[in-house]
């Protein structure tokens, strides 16, 4: 039997309001939001202070100032938080280059070998929390266990500043009275279709048969009696490819198709900005996302036969790419995207296109 590995997961607590705190002490202690004031914008982050009254990230601006009339909104400045968890990601790298970044506030770390031979995988979160705190000023909670989706259920459990750890001879009595709900891949309808069957927490889901999970459920079932003991062996991935670079922008008052093209020209610009971070591979697919006034989401895209070498041509292609929508002339958008993706490797890419010219 090999050794079962020793897992992280690093979450930073109320991140970018955290950053926002940080940087101007006259919002210490009060209700933070990290969006745009407005009916038409969601909280990107809320303070621990604004969670009290509910409020509550992806939720709408104005749902988030009705519960908290004294909320403080500030705009988001994401080059700001990419700059400090570029500063969080080097202290990773410290002890593991087994990391699988999340987002920019979480991220899965291998510690089952280190670099800086400390005693166990506790002694290192303890570390990796101590460093982010004394160099940025920051908080941030980890879970310790033996994979991947038990140390992020672990992280939440003494949020904020906190670590929580699951050792292997602990995992199914740690899971037994969680909410199915916690486990990865149960969202609100399996929840339901299991409440249905009397399955609420997990100790429950683990009295149910395999052969009767698998016939209700099919590949599913197994999935989730595997997850109710605690087994999952996906590993950690450092440098998941990037599948799609992109800009997007949500507008004050909806706009028609003709009026998009300034808006598409600026979005180009940021992604190309983004895109110039690739060194490795090229993007052969240009992508137009809008959503409509009516909350209908629309995605149209082209592979051209040369790949666009500039922010202009990425502009060029993704205004064309308004002609494949067949709606009527005066629908109205509420937001725009403009995105590359279809990556391929730059030095096989050439190949073939030497191979062509």
């Amino acid at each position: 039997m090999s050794s079962p590995r020793k897992i992280l997961h690093v979450d930073m607590d109320a991140f970018y309001a955290s950053v926002e705190q940080r940087d101007d002490p006259s919002l210490r202690g009060k209700p933070v939001a990290v969006a745009w004031r407005g009916a038409r914008s969601v909280v990107c982050a809320a303070s621990y202070e604004a969670r009290v009254f509910g409020v509550r990230s992806a939720m709408p601006a104005v749902s988030a100032e009705r519960l908290c009339p004294q909320l403080v909104f500030v705009p988001p400045d994401f080059v700001r938080y990419k700059a400090v968890s570029r500063q969080i990601r080097e202290i990773f790298a410290r002890h593991t280059d087994l990391i699988e970044p999340l987002s920019l506030d979480e991220a899965y770390l291998d510690v089952t070998e280190t670099k800086t031979g400390l005693p166990s995988a506790t002694a290192t979160a303890e570390a990796i929390r101590a460093a982010i705190r004394e160099e940025t000023q920051l908080t941030a909670s980890a879970g310790v266990a033996p994979n991947k989706f038990l140390a992020k259920i672990a992280s939440d459990f003494r949020k904020p500043d906190g670590l929580f750890v699951v050792r292997p001879h602990q995992v199914e009595a740690f899971l037994a009275p969680l909410k199915v709900g916690r486990l990865p891949g149960v969202g609100k309808v399996m929840e339901a279709k299991l409440a249905a069957l009397q399955i609420v927490t997990v100790a429950d889901l683990r009295a149910l048969a395999l052969a009767e999970l698998e016939q209700r459920f099919g590949r599913w079932g197994r999935r989730l009696h595997e997850l109710s003991l605690g087994i999952d062996e996906h590993p950690v991935q450092p440098d998941r490819p990037t599948l799609q670079i992109s800009a997007e922008d949500t507008f004050e008052h909806d706009l028609t198709l003709d009026d998009l093209e300034p808006h598409i020209r600026q979005l180009a610009a940021k992604a190309w900005a983004g895109y110039q971070r690739e060194r490795e591979r090229v993007a052969r697919t240009v992508v137009l996302k809008l959503k409509t006034s009516d909350f209908r989401t629309l995605t149209r895209s082209l592979t051209p036969s040369t790949r666009p070498l500039s922010a202009d041509e990425l502009g060029d292609i993704a205004c064309a790419l308004r002609e494949r929508v067949e709606r009527p002339a005066d629908s109205r958008y509420r937001l725009v995207g403009v995105g590359l993706s279809g990556f391929v490797d730059r030095d096989s890419y050439q190949a073939q296109s030497d191979l062509f010219a």
